[in-house]
């Protein structure tokens, strides 16, 4: 059926497809790296604890049959393997059903994981990726050009990630509507980059013109993606240049990246499509069967996104196969972090010897700039964040990690920058404290050094140690 495929679309195909493997391999391997200290059979929110009280047909996932921290291990490291064959092209070099087939091992994999990661995969990057995994598995590969209808889906996933956020920031706090939600948002975003500070010192002009442009690739553009060429093209060409600034200003781990690589497909990228087969009639059926369940499931966000009481981030399915996304419907004005210390004395006094512990990510000494870690994806730090807006959302986890910390737990301390007690000797008491953070002006930075000015506001956890250690006192 001529009407099926898009040959002109084969390269952009290829980008998205070789660039999706990319993410694929940054996030399985983000898994392979932390999962020990935060999922783990010792981790602050074990698996075994949680598929113990979660049925399987709420959260599919292999760890909901079988869970060892060397099975988890296995498939995030086997994933990552995988991901690294897919971005090398091995797909192309396989029959259709083959590549399919392929594709399909790394979405089964990282739906196992997201469905038992609890809290620290509860980000709208995860659901995300898992939408747009599952319909590269229908793309196909050098044996057939790209159908039309998966290709439309890609447009439909990107328009909802852009209409979705901007609604929710129309909805939401009010400085999106005045166009002065980014005199804070530079300073309070969860994880500040190189750049982050002096993207918050911009004038505030530069600032009400960003949020403008923000809303208009958002609300507007959005609708461009389905019209002819080269219409389509430049509205995916804003996206990815209104994405790109984004990278340059913080640590959003993939979320933009993947929101580049959504864009490739609706671009008509110049060049001679190669010789492809015919397309089988069982792939066609099979295409179109996948592409009308994807729609009829596609109502709830489409309502949901009609709806005065807009959700962001949310799935409706447990295979993530359609979602709601969205993000910063309100922005913090101050930034609040919480310092976690440690003290080797006896009585925890506060004058006792405190020594901080460094994170990777999150502001921690006021004097160590931002680093750039995206699109990794430091998920304890993005935690931390979320923990200083509200206890609450440390609850199910930060006694656990002080735990840990007082154990100088080493695939816990994997997680941090640096500890300041040597393996052999722990800590007797862990505390933490909340401390307000801004940015230091120019001259401030020049007298001192510091790219961040801090004060005391209250204590967040009290003065902590191991039970066994309270008992032999």
């Amino acid at each position: 059926m001529d009407w099926f495929t898009a040959p002109d679309y084969w390269l952009s195909r290829l980008v998205f497809q070789r660039a999706l493997a990319v993410l694929y391999v940054v996030a399985f391997l983000t898994a392979a790296l932390q999962f020990r200290a935060l999922l783990g059979e010792r981790g602050m929110l074990p698996v075994p604890r949680f598929v113990a009280r979660v049925p399987f047909r709420r959260a599919p996932s292999l760890f909901q049959l079988h869970y060892s921290d060397r099975f988890f291990a296995a498939c995030a490291w086997t994933g990552c393997a995988v991901a690294v064959a897919l971005a090398a092209g091995l797909d192309s070099r396989l029959p259709l059903w083959g590549a399919m087939l392929l594709w399909l091992v790394p979405w089964l994999l990282y739906l196992s994981i997201v469905n038992v990661g609890q809290t620290w995969y509860g980000f709208g990057w995860e659901s995300l990726l898992l939408e747009v995994g599952f319909l590269a598995v229908f793309l196909g590969n050098d044996d057939v050009a790209p159908p039309v209808v998966v290709l439309f889906l890609l447009r439909w996933i990107l328009f909802r990630v852009e209409f979705g956020a901007g609604l929710i920031k129309m909805r939401g706090d009010a400085c999106w509507r005045k166009l002065t939600c980014l005199y804070h948002h530079h300073e309070t975003q969860p994880m500040p980059g190189p750049l982050s500070r002096y993207f918050h010192h911009l004038p505030r002009p530069v600032h009400r013109v960003e949020a403008a442009a923000n809303h208009v690739t958002q609300l507007v553009v959005p609708f461009l993606l389905f019209a002819p060429q080269p219409i389509a093209s430049t509205a995916a060409s804003l996206m990815i240049v209104t994405q790109l600034w984004l990278v340059l200003s913080g640590n959003f781990a993939w979320l933009n990246w993947i929101t580049i690589v959504l864009a490739v497909p609706a671009l008509r990228l110049p060049g001679d499509a190669p010789d492809l087969s015919a397309t089988p009639l069982w792939y066609e059926v099979l295409v179109l069967t996948v592409a009308a369940l994807l729609l009829g499931l596609s109502r709830r966000p489409v309502r949901n996104m009609l709806s005065r009481r807009q959700v962001m981030n949310r799935s409706f399915d447990p295979l993530h196969l359609v979602n709601t996304y969205g993000a910063f419907g309100s922005v913090s004005r101050i930034r609040y972090e919480v310092v976690v210390e440690g003290t080797a004395d006896d009585v925890p006094r506060g004058d006792a010897e405190w020594k901080e512990y460094e994170f990777k990510g999150k502001p921690g000494d006021p004097r160590r700039r931002p680093r750039q870690f995206a699109p990794y994806h430091l998920r304890l730090d993005w935690m931390m964040w979320f923990a200083a807006l509200s206890p609450a959302y440390a609850e199910a986890w930060f006694a656990t990690m002080v735990e840990r910390l007082l154990e100088n737990d080493p695939a816990t301390l994997k997680l941090l920058r640096r500890s300041p007690f040597p393996p052999h000797a722990p800590p007797r008491h862990v505390r933490a404290r909340l401390f307000r953070y801004r940015y230091t002006t120019r001259r401030e930075l020049r007298e001192t050094g510091a790219c961040w000015e801090r004060t005391y506001v209250r204590e967040f956890w009290p003065p902590t140690r191991l039970a066994r250690e309270a008992q032999r006192s």
